[in-house]
């Protein structure tokens, strides 16, 4: 059995209020720092093996400060990016809940496919490979895997059989925890949204 503790990158000054989905260069603001600080010291007695990151600023930022007590260095996993939110990205929230298309995406996220991006069932498959995988690398020890919102939703929907369209029920919050056994005959969600929130 391997435990992972999926965490959500901390507060950006963009969350809540622009979809920066792959953008580059967004990074955690002072509170984002704080709460990651939090979720470092929610893990801190933890025996981390290794800590997996999304490439993108705002996880490596939050990968660096979880990795920082266990004297590790946070390795980037390309499965683990963020959605590709293709035209949609870098637009605000605002805007983006006065569309049809974003009331098509809350009323069935199962067959969405963001403009020019990817569909939340690709995200869901290639999250939860990733975390297969690296179960299955890590048998027996605890890693942590730093990654986005919409990715942890798909994943801990996955794992609980709860259909894609309803992965928006589970709270997620920005620097938040999530435990989860794999390796025995049932996966096993351990926690959800532990820590800063």
């Amino acid at each position: 059995m391997a435990r992972l503790h999926l965490v959500r990158h901390a507060r950006t000054a963009d969350t809540g209020v622009r979809l920066t989905g792959r953008l580059p260069g967004v990074g955690l603001d002072a509170v984002g720092r704080e709460q990651a600080e939090t979720a470092a010291a929610l893990l801190a007695g933890t025996p981390l093996g290794t800590v997996y990151t999304s490439p993108l600023l705002r996880c490596r930022e939050t990968a660096r400060i979880i990795a920082a007590p266990h004297r590790l260095d946070p390795i980037p996993y390309r499965s683990l990016i963020e959605v590709d939110y293709g035209a949609w990205s870098g637009r605000s929230l605002a805007s983006l809940r006065r569309t049809r298309a974003w009331r098509a995406m809350e009323a069935s996220p199962s067959r969405m496919r963001f403009p020019g991006g990817e569909a939340l069932s690709a995200v869901q498959a290639r999250a939860v490979a990733a975390c297969e995988e690296l179960a299955a690398a890590h048998h027996g020890a605890q890693i942590a895997l730093v990654t986005h919102g919409d990715v942890i939703r798909t994943v801990i929907a996955y794992y609980l059989g709860s259909p894609l369209d309803l992965y928006e029920r589970i709270a997620v919050d920005p620097a938040s925890i999530a435990t989860i056994d794999l390796g025995t005959p049932h996966p096993r969600v351990v926690t959800v949204n532990r820590g800063p929130g």
